[in-house]
């Protein structure tokens, strides 16, 4: 990114930080989005190992934390550009689950992970960056770790970096409102288009 981009990207860190202050993002509990984070469970049962670890990249106050049970991982670790939105999530203690701020465009994971989410994440990241931030998270997905990605609508300029790798399943979630939908897709790398 240039130092503009950067910039912009700083004063978005800020508006975001000022809307979870404010409550902003507290329609994420709404019922409307149980399907979604439903969906992403089920795309974690049927298609990751039993009891995965679980990278949430867009992770917020940890609301898929509030639908998804232990059981269903061995460990849980939640990230968020909103410093604000992970101290919240810090306050609920949920079982088996960190949570860290961090930027996206840079952030390298500890480990690797059975399971790693874009939480309604990948289109806010720089498209200058798009390819360099999917190509260091699959780096840290496991050999047979499952990438889920939830995008709001369309997604344009996304979905394209993910026609690589091989789609196990790919669904569009609906409401009772025309223009509130998501889609959701549930990837695995190819062994022969693998860079890594």
């Amino acid at each position: 990114m240039n130092l503009l981009d950067k910039f912009h990207n700083w004063r978005r860190k800020l508006r975001w930080n000022k809307q979870y202050r404010k409550g902003r993002w507290d329609n994420l509990r709404n019922p409307i989005e149980a399907e979604r984070y439903q969906t992403i469970i089920n795309f974690i049962k049927s298609y990751g190992k039993a009891q995965p670890s679980i990278l949430d990249l867009g992770a917020g106050e940890g609301v898929l934390n509030e639908y998804i049970t232990p059981e269903v991982f061995s460990y849980f670790l939640g990230m968020d550009f909103s410093a604000v939105s992970i101290q919240k999530a810090k306050t609920k203690n949920f079982p088996k689950a960190e949570f860290v701020t961090a930027d996206i465009h840079n952030y390298t994971p500890k480990q690797k992970f059975d399971v790693i989410i874009f939480n309604e994440a990948f289109y806010y990241v720089h498209e200058s960056e798009k390819q360099n931030v999917l190509d260091r998270m699959l780096a840290h997905l496991t050999d047979d770790g499952v990438l889920i990605v939830s995008i709001y609508r369309e997604g344009i300029g996304c979905w394209e970096y993910f026609d690589k790798l091989k789609q196990l399943d790919f669904t569009t979630v609906k409401t009772d409102e025309e223009k509130t939908y998501w889609k959701i897709g549930a990837y695995k790398l190819q062994m022969l288009n693998a860079r890594f």
